[in-house]
């Protein structure tokens, strides 16, 4: 992702997908192209999910704008 792109979608100085950490987010609405729209810290970013299973509702951990890794609940 450019600079560009980034500033287009990001609302603050840094993107919180785009930081040195990898972050949670919440999946409310799947695209096409393998991206998603994730809500984290109370706004949206659209993201990739090309390297995991991604459902509406899901947990994923995102690191640069990109899905690492599904969490799924902990079971009893």
């Amino acid at each position: 992702m450019t600079g560009d792109d980034r500033s287009a979608r990001c609302t603050d100085d840094v993107c919180i997908t785009c930081g040195d950490v990898a972050v949670p987010v919440r999946v409310v609405q799947l695209l096409p192209n393998d991206l998603a729209v994730v809500e984290v810290e109370g706004h949206e970013e659209e993201i990739s999910v090309a390297l995991v299973s991604a459902t509406v509702g899901a947990t994923l951990l995102v690191h640069a704008g990109e899905a690492i890794a599904r969490l799924e609940p902990e079971t009893p």
